[in-house]
């Protein structure tokens, strides 16, 4: 391998609990009640249909950040929510750049840093989202990459394939590191080697969810990866 690029929501960063405080502390302040957890999860829910929705051309292509403000206007409606204001509204949608990573991922980068391998993100997320998001959890990448700079998202195998160019790195040297298997399956379609780490997403509860089929390394965590990889 000569790079690796990662997944960010999810793979490397607790989505679930990190969105839920935000949701429970910005509610504190306006005095609403609800299931935090259940509005974070739907508001999750809405992100894959949105992507796919811009991929056919049903909604123009949009930053990250405005699909999350549409879909959290949604959410907030289909719950009743509808009290929060434009502030409590713009704030959740930047809450997403201050997301808490999982314990093992500071630790892990940090090894492969000590490697000679080129590491980068590879997310939807905008490059301003996800150099907060780094920057704030302490997350080091060689580079950050989205597919903002592709104009698409993924799955689109353009996404993949930009990383492979602008990292100048042949797709099959360049390894996708995920937990979602669609992404994986996407970037092995685009000739991208691929990694698996089981992550807790949904939580502790949920079904645990296989790798996909043909994925070529399944590790429990970055340090794992890193060890593996040095």
């Amino acid at each position: 391998m000569d790079a690796v690029v990662f997944d960010v929501f999810g793979t490397l960063t607790d989505w679930r609990t990190s969105i839920a405080a935000e949701f429970a502390e910005t509610a504190g302040r306006a005095r609403l009640d609800a299931d935090w957890t259940a509005v974070t999860e739907a508001w999750r829910r809405a992100y894959r249909p949105a992507l796919l929705k811009v991929l056919d051309g049903t909604l123009p292509c949009r930053t990250l950040d405005e699909l999350h403000r549409l879909m959290l206007d949604e959410v907030l409606a289909a719950f009743g929510l509808t009290a929060f204001i434009e502030g409590d509204r713009a704030g959740l949608v930047q809450a997403w750049s201050r997301l808490q990573a999982w314990p093992d991922v500071p630790s892990g980068l940090a090894a492969l840093q000590a490697t000679p391998l080129i590491t980068a993100t590879l997310s939807n997320g905008s490059v301003g989202l996800l150099t907060r998001l780094a920057k704030r959890a302490g997350l080091r990448f060689d580079c950050v990459l989205s597919t903002e700079q592709a104009a698409t998202y993924k799955p689109d195998p353009r996404a993949y394939l930009m990383a492979a160019e602008l990292l100048g790195v042949r797709a099959g040297r360049l390894l996708m590191v995920a937990c979602h298997p669609d992404d994986l399956e996407a970037a092995a379609g685009a000739g991208l080697r691929t990694a698996y780490i089981p992550r807790p997403e949904w939580g502790p509860d949920a079904p645990a969810v296989a790798p996909p089929a043909g994925v070529d390394v399944v590790v429990p965590d970055v340090p794992a990866l890193a060890r593996l990889l040095s």
